[in-house]
Protein backbone atom coordinates (compact mmCIF):
# COMPACT_ATOMS: atom_id res chain seq x y z
CA UNK A 1 0.00 0.00 0.00
CA UNK A 2 1.37 3.43 -0.62
CA UNK A 3 2.22 5.99 1.81
CA UNK A 4 -1.21 7.51 3.06
CA UNK A 5 0.52 10.80 4.21
CA UNK A 6 1.50 11.75 0.04
CA UNK A 7 -0.43 14.61 -1.12
CA UNK A 8 -2.46 13.92 -4.45
CA UNK A 9 -1.58 10.31 -4.09
CA UNK A 10 -2.59 7.97 -7.43
CA UNK A 11 -3.53 11.16 -9.58
CA UNK A 12 -2.26 9.08 -12.55
CA UNK A 13 -5.43 7.46 -12.90
CA UNK A 14 -4.13 4.00 -13.30
CA UNK A 15 -6.97 1.30 -11.44
CA UNK A 16 -4.37 -0.29 -9.52
CA UNK A 17 -2.56 2.68 -8.11
CA UNK A 18 -6.28 3.88 -7.31
CA UNK A 19 -7.31 0.84 -5.64
CA UNK A 20 -4.39 1.45 -3.49
CA UNK A 21 -5.05 4.90 -2.77
CA UNK A 22 -8.66 4.68 -1.68
CA UNK A 23 -7.47 1.86 0.31
CA UNK A 24 -5.26 4.13 1.85
CA UNK A 25 -8.32 5.93 2.94
CA UNK A 26 -8.91 3.98 6.28
CA UNK A 27 -5.14 4.74 7.67
CA UNK A 28 -5.95 8.25 7.04
CA UNK A 29 -9.28 8.76 8.58
CA UNK A 30 -8.37 6.44 11.43
CA UNK A 31 -6.25 9.60 12.34
CA UNK A 32 -10.09 11.40 13.09
CA UNK A 33 -12.45 9.08 13.93
CA UNK A 34 -11.96 5.45 15.72
CA UNK A 35 -13.15 2.63 15.11
CA UNK A 36 -15.30 2.80 12.29
CA UNK A 37 -14.14 1.26 9.17
CA UNK A 38 -17.03 -0.13 8.11
CA UNK A 39 -18.77 3.09 7.78
CA UNK A 40 -16.13 4.17 5.55
CA UNK A 41 -15.71 0.99 3.46
CA UNK A 42 -19.33 1.67 2.92
CA UNK A 43 -18.60 5.56 1.85
CA UNK A 44 -16.10 4.21 -0.19
CA UNK A 45 -18.55 1.95 -1.88
CA UNK A 46 -21.06 4.56 -2.74
CA UNK A 47 -18.65 7.15 -4.12
CA UNK A 48 -17.58 4.09 -6.37
CA UNK A 49 -21.46 3.52 -7.54
CA UNK A 50 -22.40 7.17 -7.60
CA UNK A 51 -24.62 6.50 -5.20
CA UNK A 52 -25.54 8.19 -1.58
CA UNK A 53 -25.38 7.47 2.01
CA UNK A 54 -27.68 7.46 4.81
CA UNK A 55 -25.91 7.22 8.03
CA UNK A 56 -28.13 6.62 11.45
CA UNK A 57 -26.60 6.76 14.91
CA UNK A 58 -27.06 8.46 18.20
CA UNK A 59 -25.54 11.67 19.12
CA UNK A 60 -22.35 11.96 19.33
CA UNK A 61 -20.71 9.19 17.50
CA UNK A 62 -18.44 11.07 14.86
CA UNK A 63 -20.99 11.05 12.03
CA UNK A 64 -20.44 14.54 10.83
CA UNK A 65 -16.60 14.11 11.68
CA UNK A 66 -16.55 11.25 9.78
CA UNK A 67 -18.02 12.58 6.36
CA UNK A 68 -15.58 15.32 6.86
CA UNK A 69 -12.55 13.94 7.39
CA UNK A 70 -13.53 11.29 4.02
CA UNK A 71 -13.59 15.12 1.93
CA UNK A 72 -10.56 16.13 3.38
CA UNK A 73 -8.73 12.91 2.74
CA UNK A 74 -10.72 13.22 -1.21
CA UNK A 75 -9.82 16.12 -1.46
CA UNK A 76 -13.22 17.19 -2.48
CA UNK A 77 -15.17 20.44 -2.02
CA UNK A 78 -17.76 19.75 1.02
CA UNK A 79 -20.56 21.48 2.50
CA UNK A 80 -22.78 21.21 5.15
CA UNK A 81 -26.53 22.03 6.08
CA UNK A 82 -27.88 21.60 9.22
CA UNK A 83 -31.61 20.51 8.62
CA UNK A 84 -34.38 22.00 10.92
CA UNK A 85 -37.88 22.65 10.90
CA UNK A 86 -37.71 25.99 9.75
CA UNK A 87 -35.49 25.20 6.52
CA UNK A 88 -37.07 25.91 3.30
CA UNK A 89 -35.91 24.64 0.29
CA UNK A 90 -34.20 26.94 -1.34
CA UNK A 91 -31.96 27.02 1.87
CA UNK A 92 -30.58 23.69 0.09
CA UNK A 93 -30.80 24.19 -3.25
CA UNK A 94 -30.40 28.04 -3.82
CA UNK A 95 -33.07 30.46 -5.15
CA UNK A 96 -33.02 34.02 -7.72
CA UNK A 97 -32.32 36.70 -6.74
CA UNK A 98 -33.11 40.19 -7.41
CA UNK A 99 -29.72 42.55 -8.33
CA UNK A 100 -31.37 46.22 -7.92
CA UNK A 101 -28.23 47.64 -10.18
CA UNK A 102 -28.65 45.45 -13.10
CA UNK A 103 -32.69 45.30 -12.41
CA UNK A 104 -32.49 41.44 -12.88
CA UNK A 105 -32.69 38.02 -10.98
CA UNK A 106 -29.35 35.93 -10.70
CA UNK A 107 -29.25 32.83 -9.41
CA UNK A 108 -27.46 32.03 -6.28
CA UNK A 109 -26.41 28.45 -6.02
CA UNK A 110 -27.20 26.68 -2.22
CA UNK A 111 -24.81 24.46 -0.65
CA UNK A 112 -26.27 21.32 -2.90
CA UNK A 113 -23.40 22.82 -5.34
CA UNK A 114 -20.40 21.06 -3.78
CA UNK A 115 -18.98 17.55 -4.22
CA UNK A 116 -19.76 16.39 -0.91
CA UNK A 117 -23.19 17.50 0.74
CA UNK A 118 -23.21 16.70 4.37
CA UNK A 119 -26.91 16.51 5.12
CA UNK A 120 -26.71 17.03 8.65
CA UNK A 121 -29.58 15.50 11.20
CA UNK A 122 -31.86 15.36 8.10
CA UNK A 123 -35.05 13.85 9.55
CA UNK A 124 -35.13 17.31 11.57
CA UNK A 125 -36.58 18.83 8.75
CA UNK A 126 -40.48 18.21 7.13
CA UNK A 127 -40.59 16.19 4.19
CA UNK A 128 -41.13 19.35 1.78
CA UNK A 129 -37.49 20.21 2.70
CA UNK A 130 -36.14 16.53 2.56
CA UNK A 131 -37.87 16.34 -0.49
CA UNK A 132 -35.78 19.24 -1.97
CA UNK A 133 -32.70 17.02 -2.34
CA UNK A 134 -34.73 14.46 -4.37
CA UNK A 135 -33.76 15.43 -8.02
CA UNK A 136 -30.30 16.45 -7.02
CA UNK A 137 -30.03 13.16 -5.60
CA UNK A 138 -31.61 11.50 -8.68
CA UNK A 139 -30.28 13.67 -11.79
CA UNK A 140 -27.93 15.08 -10.55
CA UNK A 141 -28.91 18.70 -11.08
CA UNK A 142 -31.25 21.36 -9.79
CA UNK A 143 -34.15 23.12 -11.06
CA UNK A 144 -34.80 26.60 -10.75
CA UNK A 145 -37.35 28.94 -12.68
CA UNK A 146 -37.55 25.85 -14.92
CA UNK A 147 -33.84 25.94 -15.74
CA UNK A 148 -32.06 22.70 -15.09
CA UNK A 149 -28.40 23.35 -13.42
CA UNK A 150 -25.80 20.84 -13.35
CA UNK A 151 -24.09 19.88 -9.70
CA UNK A 152 -20.19 18.97 -10.03
CA UNK A 153 -18.58 15.91 -10.39
CA UNK A 154 -18.44 13.57 -8.17
CA UNK A 155 -22.02 14.58 -6.53
CA UNK A 156 -22.20 12.52 -3.27
CA UNK A 157 -25.36 13.16 -0.71
CA UNK A 158 -24.07 11.76 2.80
CA UNK A 159 -26.94 12.28 5.25
CA UNK A 160 -27.00 12.02 8.56
CA UNK A 161 -30.08 11.22 10.88
CA UNK A 162 -31.07 10.67 14.69
CA UNK A 163 -32.50 6.86 15.66
CA UNK A 164 -36.52 7.70 14.71
CA UNK A 165 -37.88 7.16 18.33
CA UNK A 166 -36.01 10.30 18.93
CA UNK A 167 -38.26 13.27 19.62
CA UNK A 168 -39.06 16.04 16.89
CA UNK A 169 -37.78 13.74 13.86
CA UNK A 170 -39.77 13.14 11.03
CA UNK A 171 -39.24 9.69 9.23
CA UNK A 172 -38.28 9.63 5.65
CA UNK A 173 -40.40 8.33 3.16
CA UNK A 174 -40.09 5.74 0.84
CA UNK A 175 -39.17 7.65 -2.03
CA UNK A 176 -36.41 9.55 0.01
CA UNK A 177 -35.04 6.67 1.27
CA UNK A 178 -34.53 4.41 -1.88
CA UNK A 179 -32.36 7.48 -2.70
CA UNK A 180 -29.98 6.14 -0.74
CA UNK A 181 -27.55 3.65 -1.95
CA UNK A 182 -26.79 2.53 1.55
CA UNK A 183 -28.21 2.82 5.02
CA UNK A 184 -24.64 2.42 7.64
CA UNK A 185 -25.68 2.36 11.21
CA UNK A 186 -23.29 3.71 13.26
CA UNK A 187 -22.92 1.96 16.58
CA UNK A 188 -21.84 2.82 20.06
CA UNK A 189 -17.96 2.73 20.24
CA UNK A 190 -16.21 -0.13 22.30
CA UNK A 191 -14.76 0.14 25.50
CA UNK A 192 -11.66 0.33 24.40
CA UNK A 193 -12.64 2.44 21.28
CA UNK A 194 -14.10 4.64 23.67
CA UNK A 195 -10.95 4.92 25.90
CA UNK A 196 -8.69 5.86 22.70
CA UNK A 197 -11.38 8.60 21.65
CA UNK A 198 -11.07 10.53 25.32
CA UNK A 199 -6.92 9.46 25.10
CA UNK A 200 -6.78 11.61 21.72
CA UNK A 201 -8.44 14.30 23.44
CA UNK A 202 -6.45 14.62 26.39
CA UNK A 203 -3.45 14.68 24.10
CA UNK A 204 -4.96 17.71 22.41
CA UNK A 205 -7.26 16.43 19.34
CA UNK A 206 -9.40 18.80 18.02
CA UNK A 207 -12.23 17.59 15.60
CA UNK A 208 -12.83 20.87 14.46
CA UNK A 209 -8.92 20.85 12.78
CA UNK A 210 -8.26 17.91 10.56
CA UNK A 211 -5.25 19.29 9.40
CA UNK A 212 -3.69 19.79 12.63
CA UNK A 213 -4.88 16.11 13.37
CA UNK A 214 -2.71 15.05 10.53
CA UNK A 215 -5.19 13.84 7.70
CA UNK A 216 -3.95 14.56 4.27
CA UNK A 217 -5.56 13.67 0.67
CA UNK A 218 -4.50 10.41 0.11
CA UNK A 219 -6.42 10.05 -3.52
CA UNK A 220 -8.64 12.33 -5.36
CA UNK A 221 -10.99 12.94 -8.88
CA UNK A 222 -8.76 11.21 -10.92
CA UNK A 223 -8.21 8.01 -8.77
CA UNK A 224 -11.80 7.91 -8.31
CA UNK A 225 -12.79 8.33 -12.13
CA UNK A 226 -9.92 5.33 -12.84
CA UNK A 227 -11.41 2.98 -9.68
CA UNK A 228 -15.26 3.60 -11.35
CA UNK A 229 -14.20 2.12 -14.76
CA UNK A 230 -12.37 -0.90 -13.23
CA UNK A 231 -15.57 -1.71 -11.30
CA UNK A 232 -18.10 -1.21 -14.48
CA UNK A 233 -15.56 -4.09 -15.76
CA UNK A 234 -16.09 -6.15 -13.07
CA UNK A 235 -17.80 -9.56 -14.12
CA UNK A 236 -21.17 -10.90 -13.04
CA UNK A 237 -21.91 -14.13 -13.92
CA UNK A 238 -25.51 -15.13 -14.65
CA UNK A 239 -25.58 -16.88 -11.25
CA UNK A 240 -24.91 -14.14 -9.43
CA UNK A 241 -27.36 -11.95 -11.27
CA UNK A 242 -30.25 -14.42 -10.48
CA UNK A 243 -28.51 -14.99 -6.80
CA UNK A 244 -29.36 -11.17 -6.07
CA UNK A 245 -32.88 -10.98 -7.93
CA UNK A 246 -33.90 -14.30 -5.70
CA UNK A 247 -32.95 -12.63 -2.22
CA UNK A 248 -34.60 -9.40 -3.68
CA UNK A 249 -38.07 -11.60 -4.50
CA UNK A 250 -37.73 -13.38 -1.39
CA UNK A 251 -38.26 -10.09 0.10
CA UNK A 252 -41.58 -9.52 -1.33
CA UNK A 253 -42.75 -13.20 0.18
CA UNK A 254 -41.31 -12.62 3.27
CA UNK A 255 -44.89 -12.43 5.69
CA UNK A 256 -43.04 -10.25 8.59
CA UNK A 257 -42.84 -7.35 5.64
CA UNK A 258 -45.67 -4.93 3.80
CA UNK A 259 -42.82 -4.05 1.53
CA UNK A 260 -40.11 -5.48 -0.17
CA UNK A 261 -37.00 -4.68 -2.19
CA UNK A 262 -37.73 -3.25 -5.71
CA UNK A 263 -35.75 -3.77 -8.47
CA UNK A 264 -33.94 -0.67 -7.77
CA UNK A 265 -32.89 -2.14 -5.03
CA UNK A 266 -31.72 -5.08 -6.90
CA UNK A 267 -29.59 -3.04 -9.05
CA UNK A 268 -28.20 -1.01 -6.29
CA UNK A 269 -27.21 -4.40 -4.37
CA UNK A 270 -25.33 -5.52 -7.86
CA UNK A 271 -23.65 -2.38 -8.32
CA UNK A 272 -22.34 -2.84 -4.60
CA UNK A 273 -21.17 -6.17 -4.89
CA UNK A 274 -19.21 -5.22 -7.76
CA UNK A 275 -17.43 -2.48 -6.08
CA UNK A 276 -16.68 -4.42 -2.99
CA UNK A 277 -15.13 -7.06 -5.41
CA UNK A 278 -13.10 -4.54 -7.15
CA UNK A 279 -12.22 -3.23 -3.65
CA UNK A 280 -11.05 -6.73 -2.61
CA UNK A 281 -8.71 -7.00 -5.24
CA UNK A 282 -10.96 -9.15 -7.75
CA UNK A 283 -12.74 -8.51 -11.39
CA UNK A 284 -15.09 -10.85 -10.99
CA UNK A 285 -18.05 -11.15 -8.13
CA UNK A 286 -18.91 -13.94 -6.06
CA UNK A 287 -21.56 -14.48 -3.69
CA UNK A 288 -20.10 -13.26 -0.62
CA UNK A 289 -19.56 -9.76 -1.73
CA UNK A 290 -23.63 -9.84 -2.74
CA UNK A 291 -23.91 -11.09 1.20
CA UNK A 292 -21.58 -8.64 2.60
CA UNK A 293 -23.53 -5.55 0.91
CA UNK A 294 -26.72 -7.04 1.21
CA UNK A 295 -27.84 -5.22 4.47
CA UNK A 296 -26.76 -1.93 4.24
CA UNK A 297 -28.10 -1.87 0.68
CA UNK A 298 -31.40 -3.49 1.63
CA UNK A 299 -32.16 -1.99 4.99
CA UNK A 300 -33.93 0.66 4.06
CA UNK A 301 -35.92 -0.54 1.48
CA UNK A 302 -38.06 -2.65 3.31
CA UNK A 303 -40.84 -2.22 5.40
CA UNK A 304 -42.09 -3.89 8.45
CA UNK A 305 -45.35 -5.28 9.65
CA UNK A 306 -46.42 -3.67 12.55
CA UNK A 307 -47.15 -6.93 14.41
CA UNK A 308 -43.46 -7.93 13.56
CA UNK A 309 -41.95 -4.58 14.76
CA UNK A 310 -44.28 -4.95 18.16
CA UNK A 311 -42.49 -8.84 17.97
CA UNK A 312 -38.58 -7.52 18.73
CA UNK A 313 -38.29 -8.20 14.45
CA UNK A 314 -35.79 -6.21 12.75
CA UNK A 315 -35.71 -5.43 9.09
CA UNK A 316 -31.58 -6.63 9.61
CA UNK A 317 -33.16 -10.00 11.23
CA UNK A 318 -35.67 -10.15 8.54
CA UNK A 319 -33.03 -9.96 5.55
CA UNK A 320 -30.56 -12.26 7.80
CA UNK A 321 -32.99 -15.03 7.27
CA UNK A 322 -33.68 -14.33 3.44
CA UNK A 323 -29.62 -14.96 3.10
CA UNK A 324 -29.62 -17.98 5.05
CA UNK A 325 -32.85 -19.49 3.12
CA UNK A 326 -31.89 -18.68 -0.31
CA UNK A 327 -29.46 -21.09 -2.12
CA UNK A 328 -26.19 -19.78 -2.76
CA UNK A 329 -24.69 -20.37 -6.41
CA UNK A 330 -21.60 -22.68 -6.53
Amino acid sequence: MMDPTTDNAGQTGDPGTARDALEALRAEIAKAVVGQDPAVTGLVVALLCRGHVLLEGVPGVAKTLLVRALASALELETKRVQFTPDLMPSDVTGSLVYDTRSAEFSFQPGPVFTNLLLADEINRTPPKTQSSLLEAMEERQVTVDGTPRPLPEPFLVAATQNPVEYEGTYPLPEAQLDRFLLKLTIPLPSRQDEIDVLTRHAGGFDPRDLHAAGVRPVAGPADLAAARTAVAKTTVSPEITAYVVDICRATRESPSLTLGVSPRGATALLATARAWAWLTGRDYVIPDDVKALALPTLRHRVQLRPEAEMEGVTADSVINAILAHVPVPR
